[in-house]
């Protein structure tokens, strides 16, 4: 096009008169100028540009923005001074433009779980409306299950019903999706707070000696207060029993190791014939590796950062980063080079789009590219 033509059609969008296909044309020729010049910014980055360009002039309608090959150069030579009309042109060449779709958004999860029942029957939580009785279990109906305003699931036992070493109880599993988190008060009052891609096997009430629970995955639990009934967490061949404190366990079956912090009171971890008593600020690891209990002192807020909605990381390596964006977010990671020696402190909310988290991350000097759910991380 001639600087006339060009002219004319940027005094159109001025006007808001542009037809549809001179907005093409327009589009087109400043993609054009884009690609001749030296300066090489990627896609995003012209974007921005392209954008602040049209900001200046005054218009009231959007216009679609074209996306086009990533580190496309961007036209610095291109100056616009609304106010004198003066402009600056490069006779253009010939070239076919190729447009791509602007990357989709991958969202953060948020409240999602599932409650299988003693009879197999299961419960979308997230599908839920009404905000109260869900079920009920028990051959008398002895346990109301209810879910508060809040979302979160409680047991209420009816106080008619005697529980004795001789009751027969009944099973609940409440589980995570990926990009799920649920909360629960079980009947006792222990509140759990469940993470993604866990699931807890518990009694709708507690009969005998103890408060049995099997965990998979990842949980943070604040046990009520009973001396004569110890409250045991099993996951795998570790053992957890407490009489009532708070504490986290994190035992993906995924990672290698199964790490318990605890943050008050105190807690007996048991791994095959090894038993050791945490005191707070501690954390227990163990492994098939190692095949002993280890203690160590660590930040108790980075290990229940989860809980509180954060990515806290402190001195985390790439790999456990990325296993805890794989579950909350849904995608897959591919690693292209070495990364081992990677490590991160810091975090950001989890609330946030992928998107946004990747660039904290990328102040560590690692890449990704997003190619749909897949995240491609080179050194």
């Amino acid at each position: 096009m001639t600087e006339n033509e060009i002219l004319t059609l940027l005094k159109k969008y001025q006007n808001n008169t542009l037809s549809n296909q001179d907005k093409d044309k327009l589009d087109a020729w400043y993609l054009h100028k884009a690609s001749t010049s030296n300066l090489q910014l990627n896609e995003y980055e012209l974007e921005d540009s392209y954008e602040q360009l049209k900001a200046k002039l005054p218009l009231q309608q959007e216009i679609k923005v074209i996306r086009i090959w990533p580190r496309i150069a961007v036209a610095a030579s291109i100056a616009l001074l609304l106010g004198t009309g003066l402009f600056y042109f490069a006779k253009p060449k010939e070239q076919i433009i190729q447009v791509a779709e602007k990357p989709q958004e991958i969202t953060p999860g948020g409240n999602r779980g599932i409650l299988t029942l003693s009879n197999g029957k299961q419960i979308v939580l997230s599908d839920i409306s009404a905000k109260d009785t869900i079920a009920k279990e028990g051959e008398k109906d002895e346990v109301t299950i209810k879910m508060g305003a809040n979302g979160v699931i409680t047991y209420i036992i009816n106080p008619n019903t005697a529980a004795s070493k001789e009751n027969t109880n009944s099973f609940n599993t409440l589980s995570t999706p990926t990009g799920g988190q649920y909360n629960i008060v079980l009947a006792d009052g222990t509140k759990v707070y469940l993470n993604a891609v866990s699931s807890i096997k518990y009694p709708t009430q507690f009969n005998g000696d103890q408060r049995v629970v099997e965990l998979d995955g990842e949980a943070y639990f604040e046990v009520a207060k009973n001396k004569n009934k110890p409250f045991v967490v099993k996951s795998g061949d570790q053992d957890i029993e407490v009489l009532g404190t708070h504490f986290n366990v994190h035992a993906y079956d995924n990672e290698a190791v199964v790490k318990t912090t605890l943050l008050e009171g105190s807690v007996v971890v048991t791994y095959k014939n090894q038993k050791s008593i945490l005191k707070p600020g501690q954390q227990s690891n163990v492994s098939e590796k190692l095949n002993k209990i280890t203690i160590k002192q660590v930040d108790t807020e980075a290990a229940i950062a989860w809980k509180n909605g954060r990515f806290k990381f402190d001195n985390a390596d790439l790999k456990t980063v990325m296993r805890q964006l794989e579950r909350w977010y849904g995608i897959k990671v591919e690693y292209r080079g070495d990364v081992s020696d990677v490590r991160f402190n810091g975090g950001t909310f989890m609330n946030k789009n992928l998107s946004e988290v990747l660039k904290v991350l990328e102040l560590s000097n690692i890449k990704f590219k997003v190619e749909g759910k897949t995240i491609i991380v080179y050194p």
